[in-house]
């Protein structure tokens, strides 16, 4: 949290988009606390609103565009043979590979909020060939959400952010079932549906 708070107090906006573009990429930056943190910055007014979210935003989509780019431009491959350094492990790749092969794109959307997904996600997609305009639709509004999010707890919670933090990120795992339960049921129900038309 140090590091964080030192690289934003000294860098500012520009500190806050280069550490999302290499936490979304793969380096070990705690993306949701850093979100936080800048909306807690916003809260004090030591940051303005439009710039923090902005930073946020072109940080998150510039490094989801660059997974994608790898994802498209060198497959798979590379991921397994260099994922060891970005603590990739080829279990988790396959994991990954399956929720694409299911609910694809939808995982792009929600994929932000789910540790680890988000990282490999994007190269999944791109190692897929996914079209950019459909990577871009979802992983981008997913991306906006998610930043939005996070940065809202840090402004709405105040000097009370990192406890409040701290309860949304211990129940993560039951909020990513829940939604992936709804998700599901929605699109079980969607399809059955088309079948009857």
């Amino acid at each position: 949290m140090a590091n964080i708070s030192g690289w934003v107090s000294q860098y500012g906006y520009l500190g806050i988009f280069s550490l999302l573009v290499a936490g979304i990429v793969g380096l070990p930056v705690p993306d949701e606390t850093l979100l936080a943190f800048a909306g807690y910055l916003v809260y004090r007014r030591i940051l303005y609103p439009a710039p923090t979210i902005a930073a946020a935003l072109l940080g998150t989509l510039c490094g989801i565009t660059v997974s994608y780019t790898l994802g498209r431009t060198a497959g798979l491959g590379l991921l397994r043979r260099y994922g060891r350094y970005l603590h990739v492990t080829q279990a988790r790749i396959d994991r990954i590979h399956q929720w694409f092969e299911r609910i694809g794109r939808w995982t792009l959307l929600i994929g932000y909020f789910i540790p680890g997904v988000r990282h490999l996600i994007a190269l999944v997609a791109g190692a897929s060939r996914l079209r950019f305009r459909t990577f871009a639709l979802f992983a981008y509004t997913g991306g906006f959400i998610w930043s939005l999010a996070f940065i809202s707890v840090g402004f709405f919670f105040g000097q009370h952010w990192e406890s409040v933090l701290a309860r949304i990120q211990s129940h993560v795992d039951e909020a990513i079932m829940i939604v992936l339960g709804l998700l599901l049921i929605y699109l079980l129900a969607w399809r059955l549906r088309r079948a009857m038309v």
